[in-house]
């Protein structure tokens, strides 16, 4: 359905939102998901029962960036349902049923990035989530549950949590159910065979039992110990102390991203423009954080409406000696709470880049300003064309640590190319330390170029996809890799297999009463 419908808009703000609540309360916020039924981001589908689609998730994922900037004074959140009997039953399955292929797996994939910013803003910025389960809790929305740090459900013999698409949809927990039950809860593999296998779920007691849920709690006492334990999830917060700023809406043409869309050649060059200046600004204007909220809007923009554009090209503009300015300010000052918070948007925008199934090529041209924080974009790349006798690199401690990849590991492995911090470093130079990957020279630099953009567009999309993924993601496992790599692999196998997705399958025939046919061959 994505195919003929109007283009996905992923800025919001709290006077806009259809589905959520956002109430505060001293330390403590709570979101209350309400989803109107005929709330849909596309038309076709009820959102019955809590159920969510990517409008529900573009609302959540903008109320925790809010509570970052705008509300330093919340240390612990509250995720609530205003249903009762209902905390979340997971993605909308008729929308599913609905939706491309692609669209399918691009909504799993920005949901499993707002469920990773959950647990970012946890890791690192203090805001600690709760989970108040007061009634059925499946798919998605026990995956939802899963992303915060504790999760309470009401024990009142018949509220479950449950993860029921194996058994009703034919297809796998695609927001990281599988993969947060056994490597962040530490479920056992067998216990946890008997979970995703059993639809209708379990009730309080076992899902306490078998750590599914923290704590359980009759009706009576439900609210009073939801409360007790997020004030003190607070009191042990250390979360820095700031002035708020708040997020000012963006619009387009960005200030500081460039974005030129070539439909024949199927290319995205987005030129990321440096700062202007050094100075401290604390707002949302301030360069490193305005440039990473319009480069963030921009990436979601191509991955979400422009299906066919299958490689980035990232360039940058400006003045290396400021933008390393900038760097040493985020640097001397990341303890300021504001400071703190930038550096994570920045990071949070780099690792989007990380999990994009687009290809992506740097190119370090006359007049570019790769140097510390934005060299990220280069080494984020798969390859890096550096255009050699012209043009020059520059590290800083920006490319050390701060702004790790999705594998939580800097990008630059190479610790010892810290001494060569604040270098000018020229393309041979670059190429022979791995920060580039070819240097041609001013007469083959256009042939070379056009080139390895012609032959990157010419190979499946399919096979990009799964070779992008492994390279990136390297050698160190996280949660985030394994999700991420395992969406790009058995879950957009799964998808596409007829037991789930065709005429006959189980996401299509869903609610109708038919029973899905099923090809019984095993792999």
């Amino acid at each position: 359905m994505d195919q003929v419908l109007a283009a996905v808009d992923f800025q919001t703000d709290p006077s806009l939102y259809r589905h959520w609540r956002v109430s505060y309360d001293g330390p403590v916020a709570t979101l209350t998901l309400d989803v109107r039924e005929d709330g849909g981001i596309r038309p076709g589908y009820t959102l019955k029962l809590n159920s969510y689609d990517l409008g529900v998730d573009i609302e959540l994922h903008d109320a925790v960036e809010r509570l970052r900037f705008e509300r330093p004074e919340i240390r612990c959140v509250i995720i609530a349902s205003a249903k009762p009997r209902v905390f979340c039953s997971g993605a909308n399955i008729y929308m599913l049923g609905l939706s491309s292929h692609g669209w399918k797996v691009n909504f799993c994939k920005f949901t499993n990035e707002t469920r990773n910013g959950i647990e970012d803003a946890s890791a690192h910025s203090g805001l600690k989530f709760i989970a108040a389960c007061n009634g059925s809790t499946a798919g998605g929305g026990y995956e939802l549950a899963l992303a915060c740090d504790e999760i309470i459900l009401i024990d009142d013999r018949s509220s479950t949590v449950s993860l029921p698409e194996v058994s009703l949809l034919g297809v796998l927990p695609g927001t990281g159910g599988l993969t947060r039950l056994i490597d962040k809860r530490r479920v056992r593999r067998d216990r946890a065979d008997v979970f995703c296998t059993t639809p209708e779920g379990f009730q309080a007691p076992r899902a306490k039992l078998w750590g599914l849920v923290d704590e359980i709690a009759k009706p009576q006492n439900f609210s009073d110990l939801v409360r007790a334990r997020a004030l003190e999830l607070a009191d042990q917060s250390d979360r820095s102390d700031a002035p708020p700023v708040v997020l000012t809406p963006l619009h387009r043409p960005y200030r500081y991203v460039d974005v030129k869309l070539d439909h024949v050649s199927r290319t995205a060059t987005l030129t990321i423009l440096g700062p202007e200046n050094a100075e401290f600004q604390p707002s949302a204007a301030w360069w490193p954080l305005q440039m990473a909220r319009e480069l963030d809007d921009a990436i979601l923009d191509l991955r979400t409406n422009e299906h066919e554009i299958g490689l980035w090209i990232l360039k940058t503009c400006g003045d290396l000696d400021t933008s390393l300015q900038v760097d040493r300010y985020l640097l001397d000052h990341v303890a300021d709470g504001f400071v703190h918070e930038v550096v994570g948007k920045l990071r949070r925008t780099f690792a989007r880049l990380d999990v994009s199934a687009r290809s992506l090529y740097a190119v370090i041209d006359q007049g570019s300003c790769f140097a510390g924080t934005l060299l990220e974009l280069a080494l984020a790349s798969d390859r890096v064309y550096m255009l050699d006798g012209q043009t020059h690199v520059t590290l800083s401690g920006m490319n050390f640590g701060p702004l790790f990849g999705v594998n939580h590991l800097p990008r630059l492995q190479n610790q010892s190319l810290q001494e060569l911090i604040g270098e000018r470093i020229g393309a041979q130079k670059a190429v022979e330390i791995g920060l580039a990957t070819f240097a041609p020279d001013e007469l083959d630099w256009a042939d070379e170029l056009r080139l390895a953009i012609e032959e990157r567009t010419n190979l499946s999309p399919d096979a990009l996809t799964g070779l992008e993924a492994n390279l990136r993601f390297g050698p160190d496992e996280t949660i985030e890799t394994r999700i991420f790599g395992r969406l790009s692999a058995w879950q957009n196998w799964v998808f596409t297999r007829p037991n789930a997705s065709g005429p006959n399958g189980a996401l299509k025939v869903y609610g109708t009463g038919a029973r899905p046919k099923v090809d019984w061959e095993r792999t």
